[in-house]
This record gives structure tokens, sequence and C-alpha cells, in this order.
């Protein structure tokens, strides 16, 4: 993941300091610094915010594609089209929730909470799925309904 040097990219463009943007936040400077520098993993919470902040497409943020934004791209994830994509997507690269637990280094029972929403997929997890599968994490997430697929 490099959304380290694009969060930094992003603020500097817009002549913002770390303060600010840990304030937008509500997070200390030294917590939005760890994310910055990724010493830490930036919340999937906070990624949505600074891309409705930036107006970025996730997808961007991660470094999964160039394009900075989708037309008609929401700002919040479809909670119930992120259920459903995640599992058809599962589903149409024939994994089991198990396979792509292996993948993911974690266990069934964290996949399935994701596919039932009782967990918001964690960033990492999140990165590894569209990085393998060239999937589209605003898709994924339901903040767009194209692309699905992605072209860097």
């Amino acid at each position: 993941m490099i959304y380290n040097l694009k969060l930094k990219e992003l603020r500097t463009n817009k002549n913002l300091s770390q303060d600010k943007i840990a304030s937008i936040l509500g997070l200390a400077r030294v917590t939005y610094n760890h994310y910055e520098v990724q010493e830490n993993i930036i919340p999937l919470k906070h990624l949505i915010y600074l891309a409705n902040f930036y107006n970025v497409s996730i997808d961007y943020l991660l470094g999964l594609t160039n394009i900075y934004n989708y037309k008609n791209s929401k700002n919040n994830i479809d909670t119930k089209l992120y259920k459903e994509r995640l599992k058809n997507f599962r589903k149409e690269q024939k994994l089991t929730q198990e396979k792509l637990a292996n993948y993911l280094r974690t266990t069934k029972s964290v996949v399935c909470k994701f596919e039932k929403m009782d967990n918001l997929i964690a960033t990492p997890f999140l990165y590894m799925i569209c990085d393998k599968y060239k999937i589209s994490a605003d898709y994924l997430l339901g903040r767009t309904n194209s692309p699905k697929y992605l072209n860097k």
C-alpha cells in the first residue's frame, strides 16, 4: 500500500498541516503522522473520510489506480451493496471463505464477519483483495458502480 505518499501529496497540495488534518479526523497529530509515514495502518473509516475530503477515490489513495475520482461516486459505504459485492466477488473467483481467509492470513470467521457486515473490512485485507484481483475498492464498498475492475 502506498497511501502514505498519496496522503502527504494531497495534504501538501492543499497547503494543509498534519495538525489540521489530524484535527479534522479528531486525532492527535502524532497519530495522523503515523498514518502518513505508514508506521500504523490507517483505518478504513479514516481513509473513506479523507477520500471524501480530498474528493478522490479510495483506489487512488491506495495506489491501485491513477484516476482521482469516479463519476457518480458516493461518499459513504453502501453496507447492503458491500456485503453483496464482497460475497459475489468471492464466488466469481471461486473462493470459499476459507480460501480467502488463508490468502488474507486470517480466519474464516473474520471473512464471514466481513460478509455479514459485523465488521468493516480492515484496510490491509481490502488492499490485498483489490491488488491481487484488480477489483476496485470503491466498487466493493458500494461507493461506485463503475469501474468494477481496475486498469492502472
